[in-house]
């Protein structure tokens, strides 16, 4: 017996000795020397491909597979730390601020395989250590095709300038001028609910440079936040609202908001999904801020997919495949196996990946369904169909088929940012840019429905002026959404789609009749033609009226909704949140555009007017955006109080 007891004490102590390591999930709080939360940290488990990104309050949440696994905590702008788990499932972290001096120093792009010799193909900039810092850590040096050298002395770089960006893809915008109301009194655009241009700056500004102009859409900017505006009611798939008030940047003149409200449907009652995930899994998609961050984000999407949801994973580098035909949503396991099973190399065969995904959409189309496919790439086609005239003729000829299309952006060096751009218009979808896991989740799971799900298609808008009232106008943003005013009753023109849940928000800068204006040039008085009087009795108190057009997801025949807009004469103490903080990233993009209309726009004014309009802010965007507005400051050398002012007392 005592044999037996000894020889079960070994067996025990052996199990005990060779245990499999047990996983667990480590929680905690990431906060700055003043002990703020910090969020957007990324948090990895060392040597893994484990990772995640805290949240607007600092918490974060990761699996570690054994006491023996090290953390490591980087962001832009602190010091990354790296910490031992042991037997601690709560770890609180403190980073510290980079405090060192700025320094000049060189980022050149080289690929995997070696080092490029062309000179079209290096990128310089000025970089802030705590930026360079960052950029070794959160694209892991070498591995990102990043190499950080000490500049040669004398090299100077435009403020206006980012080299960075050099081989990246940007359109030139020729921003809205002021027009006169006797002239020009129809203003008439396309919606836009795309934000992609807010997060691509946003990724700019933390690698520590102010953005090129062509990356700076003010409109996808203001879009990107959420606005306060009341849900429809009835049948209407969304609300019009209106708003005037003094303009910011220029009290003498006037700034009016359109904001329009979609409807929410909650996600179990949002029609079934027929989904094509589009990858790209080209060469040039390698690095972790791509293909990786590209298969965190469609794990996340995979988790949203109910059993009525269908999803096929289409793959394409040097040709496309067929990786996943249709899929259940209920099969979650198999579905994120084979994105994880995804590996880059090749070339980039996007347009033959296109064609295919939209034949595979096709062969299992839900009438009346959310037929769509979603591209996720870095933009770099080189093979096959190629060019922006090519693919937008392949993408708007497969818009007929009732498949739409959402384009979400990744990476840096390389990102085509204009020719996704235009291939999310003629595709009758939308595009985002993905700079993190936040980025992703905020996208693809809290943006869930108005991301996928349209409950408007071509919805355009046109504002008739007063010219009694108004001298001249401009629109801010929307260039690339303009139309002729004949566009608007004419149904067989393509325009912007509205999702569930989505808000859109246009912004007019009016001067008003009487003011002297440097915008606004004389011409020599008509010889054929009298010129109109326009006495103030008649409509005194309509500055303008906003009409829309639009047609439900299936429909081929607009409807219309037509709004008089006054003017109480409200200085911007006294307007909404939604107002002022439109106004706020308005005048911020204005600023990083260093546009000729900025005026007295400053990064302090729009610090004031900004933290007077945080209002709820419960995912803790407008909090970021603040953050986001003193790191471009701080690049552009601009000076700016150090504690927030109360704009009441300017």
């Amino acid at each position: 017996m005592q044999k037996i007891i000894v020889l079960l004490a070994t067996a025990i102590i052996a199990l005990v000795a060779f245990k499999t390591p047990t996983q667990f999930v480590v929680t905690g709080k990431i906060t700055d020397k003043t002990k703020q939360p910090v969020a957007g940290v990324a948090v990895m488990v060392k040597n893994t491909k484990t990772a995640t990104v805290s949240a607007a309050d600092g918490s974060y949440s990761i699996t570690v597979p054994d006491e023996k696994a090290v953390l490591v905590f980087s962001s832009v702008g602190f010091v990354s730390k790296q910490v031992k788990v042991g037997n601690k499932k709560i770890i609180n972290v403190q980073l510290s601020y980079t405090t060192n001096e700025l320094q000049e120093v060189v980022v050149t792009g080289y690929s995997s395989s070696q080092l490029i010799a062309d000179e079209s193909y290096d990128r310089t900039i000025a970089m802030k250590p705590a930026y360079k810092a960052n950029l070794n850590g959160a694209l892991q040096g070498k591995a990102a095709g990043i190499q950080v050298i000490t500049a040669q002395p004398g090299l100077k770089k435009d403020k206006y300038t980012n080299n960075i960006a050099d081989r990246e893809g940007y359109d030139f915008i020729k921003e809205n001028a002021f027009v006169k109301a006797t002239e020009n009194p129809l203003s008439t655009f396309s919606i836009d609910v795309d934000a992609a241009s807010y997060s691509n700056v946003r990724r700019l500004l933390q690698q520590g440079s102010l953005p090129p102009a062509g990356a700076v859409r003010i409109e996808e900017m203001v879009n990107y936040f959420k606005y306060d505006y009341p849900q429809p009611e009835g049948d209407q798939p969304f609300t019009v609202n209106t708003e005037m008030g003094d303009c910011p940047w220029n009290p003498d003149h006037r700034l009016a908001l359109i904001g329009l409200q979609g409807k929410n449907i909650p996600v179990t009652n949002l029609p079934a999904s027929n989904l094509v995930f589009l990858i790209d899994v080209s060469g040039s998609m390698e690095s972790p801020d791509k293909l990786p961050l590209v298969q965190q984000s469609m794990k996340l999407l995979t988790d949203q997919l109910r059993e009525q949801d269908n999803v096929a994973i289409v793959v394409y580098a040097g040709n496309a495949g067929l990786v996943l035909p249709s899929t259940s949503g209920a099969n979650k396991t198999t579905i994120k196996n084979a994105i994880e099973a995804l590996q880059a190399g090749g070339s980039t065969a996007g347009g033959e990946g296109i064609q295919l995904a939209y034949k595979t959409a096709l062969a299992h189309f839900k009438n009346k369904g959310n037929n769509r496919v979603i591209l996720c790439t870095d933009g770099d086609f080189n093979v096959g169909a190629s060019s922006d005239d090519e693919l937008e003729r392949l993408i708007e000829k497969q818009r007929e088929s009732g498949v739409f299309l959402t384009i979400m952006g990744f990476g840096t060096g390389n990102y085509q940012d204009a020719k996704m751009q235009k291939l999310a218009d003629k595709g009758n979808g939308n595009h985002a840019y993905i700079d993190n896991l936040i980025e992703a989740k905020k996208v693809l799971v809290a943006e869930f429905g108005g991301t996928l799900f349209t409950i408007a298609k071509d919805v355009k808008l046109q504002v008739e002026f007063n010219p009694a009232l108004v001298q001249g106008y401009r629109l801010i943003g929307y260039e690339n959404r303009m139309l002729n005013k004949e566009d608007f009753n004419d149904d067989t023109k393509d325009a912007g789609e509205l999702g569930s849940g989505h808000t859109v928000t246009a912004l007019y800068e009016i001067i008003p009749v009487g003011n002297v204006s440097p915008f606004l040039k004389n011409v020599d008085k008509l010889k054929y033609q009298a010129e109109a009087e326009f006495p103030k009795a008649v409509f005194n108190s309509e500055w303008m009226t906003v009409k829309l057009r639009y047609k439900q997801p299936a429909g081929n025949t607009s409807q219309l909704l037509e709004q008089a807009v006054n003017y109480a004469g409200k200085n911007k103490l006294h307007t909404s949140d939604n107002y002022r903080f439109a106004a706020a990233v308005a005048s911020f993009g204005m600023l990083l555009r260093n546009s000729e209309f900025k005026q007295h726009a400053s990064y302090t004014s729009v610090l004031q007017l900004a933290n007077t309009a945080v209002g709820k802010d419960a995912e803790g965007y407008r909090k970021e955006f603040i953050k986001l507005v003193k790191t471009a400051a701080d690049i552009a050398g601009a000076n700016v109080p150090d504690e927030d002012d109360d704009l009441s007392k300017q």
